[in-house]
C-alpha cells in the first residue's frame, strides 16, 4: 500500500511515488518509525530527535508531501491553536471563530478552525486531526462531549479549554446562561402583562434537553416565573431541538392564545418562530411578543422582540486567553454575564420588572 503523497522521479508518464517504506530503507529505519515522526507521534515512541531530524530531511528531499507538523520538528512548540467549532450560521459562533483568529494572531499563533456541525464522532475526528498538526492547544467549543476530547488531546500531551460548554476534564468558559435567560424572562413577562394585561406563564422553544446552555436557560427561565408565583406548565416548554424548521413545526400544531410572549432559546430557532409569525399573521400589532436567547442585530428590529441576551464573545475569549497564559486546574468555571438588550424606551429593566410585575 502506498503511504507517502510524494512524486518520485520516473520516465514518460510513470512517476513513482516516495513512500514511507523508501524514506525507511534510506534512513535505515523501520517504516513505523518514519510514520511516527511524519504524523508528530515520535516523541511518545521514544525516536531520539537525531532519527527524527534525518527522516525528515530525507522525506524533504524525496520530495515526500509532509504534514504541517514535519515542518516544526525542530521547535519546541509549533504556534499553532486548534479550535473545533458546532456551526458558523449564527452571529454567535461566528464571531467566536473570527475574534478567536485575530486574538490568536495578535499574540503570533496561527489558528486553525474546523465546523464539527455538533456531531461527535465528527468532533473527535477533528480532534485527533488537529493533535496529528501537533496543536499547541485545541479549544472545544460547543462540542456535545468536551470529556472525550479533552481525553483524547491528553494524551498526545495537548492542552484544551472548553469554550460555550463546560467539561469536568479541561477548564471551561461558558455564559452565565442561568442569570441571562432570568433576566431575559423578567423583561418578556413584564411586557406582556404591560401590554396586554397577561398575567400568564411564557412558552419556551429551542435547544436540546441534553444540552447544559438549554438546561441552565430554562433553570433561569423557571425562576423568574416562581419569582411571580407562576408554574409553567410542561406543554409550554418545546425543546426539540434548535432548528428552525422544528420550531416552526411545533408551534403549527400548538392551540396558542391571542396573546401571549415567548422565550426563544436561539436566533436559529427564531427563525422559525418568525416564519410561523408571518404565515399566521401574528406579529406586528398582534398580541404577541417574544425575547430571545443571544443577538442578531435585524431581528432586533422586529416589533414584537422586547429583549435579547447577547453572550459577551469578548470577554469570554479574554477568558480563554487568561487560561491559556495560567493553565489552571480542570475544574476551573469561569461564567461571563450576559448583557441584556433591550429597546431604548424600556431601558430601565430592573425597575420596569419591579413596578410593572410587582404592583398590586
Amino acid at each position: 500500500m502506498d503511504n507517502g503523497s510524494g512524486a518520485g522521479n520516473g520516465a514518460g508518464n510513470s512517476i513513482k511515488r516516495t513512500t514511507i517504506y523508501d524514506i525507511a530503507e534510506i534512513a535505515g529505519t523501520s517504516p513505523s518509525a518514519v510514520s511516527a515522526v511524519l504524523n508528530g507521534t515520535w516523541k511518545k515512541r521514544r525516536i531520539s530527535e537525531k532519527l527524527a531530524e534525518r527522516i525528515t530531511r530525507i522525506a524533504e528531499e524525496q520530495g515526500y508531501a509532509l504534514n504541517l507538523q514535519a515542518s516544526v520538528l525542530r521547535r519546541e512548540r509549533s504556534n499553532i491553536v486548534g479550535m473545533i467549532m458546532p456551526k458558523y450560521d449564527n452571529r454567535y459562533f461566528g464571531a467566536i471563530a473570527e475574534q478567536f483568529e485575530a486574538r490568536s494572531r495578535q499574540r503570533g499563533l496561527f489558528p486553525v478552525i474546523t465546523c464539527t456541525q455538533r456531531e461527535p464522532e465528527l468532533e473527535v475526528e477533528a480532534a485527533r486531526a488537529l493533535v496529528s498538526y501537533q496543536v499547541d492547544l485545541l479549544i472545544a467549543t460547543g462540542a456535545t462531549d468536551p470529556d472525550r476530547i479533552s481525553e483524547l488531546c491528553a494524551a498526545a500531551g495537548i492542552r484544551t479549554i472548553n469554550l460555550d460548554l463546560p467539561g469536568s476534564r479541561s477548564p471551561s468558559v461558558v455564559s452565565d446562561n442561568f442569570g441571562g435567560a432570568r433576566d431575559l424572562t423578567r423583561i418578556i413577562l413584564s411586557r406582556i402583562r404591560a401590554e396586554f394585561g397577561v398575567r400568564e406563564p411564557l412558552y419556551f422553544i429551542g435547544g436540546r434537553a441534553s444540552d447544559h446552555n438549554t438546561a441552565e436557560r430554562l433553570r433561569g427561565f423557571r425562576e423568574a416565573h416562581a419569582e411571580l408565583g407562576l408554574e409553567v406548565p410542561a406543554d409550554q416548554i418545546i425543546i426539540r431541538g434548535y432548528a428552525a424548521e422544528k420550531a416552526e413545526e411545533a408551534l403549527e400544531t400548538m392551540d396558542l392564545p391571542e396573546r401571549f410572549g415567548i422565550f426563544v432559546n436561539s436566533t436559529i430557532t427564531l427563525e422559525g418562530v418568525v416564519r410561523w409569525m408571518q404565515r399566521n399573521k401574528r406579529g406586528g400589532r398582534s398580541g404577541l411578543r417574544f425575547g430571545c436567547f443571544d443577538w442578531d442585530s435585524f431581528a432586533a428590529r422586529l416589533p414584537e422582540n422586547v429583549g435579547m441576551a447577547e453572550q459577551d464573545v469578548p470577554h469570554m475569549l479574554e477568558a480563554v486567553f487568561e487560561m491559556i497564559d495560567m493553565q489552571p486546574s480542570a475544574n476551573i468555571l469561569r461564567k461571563i454575564p450576559c448583557i441584556l438588550r433591550v429597546p431604548d424606551e424600556w431601558s430601565r429593566t430592573g425597575e420596569a420588572f419591579r413596578e410593572v410585575n410587582l404592583a398590586g
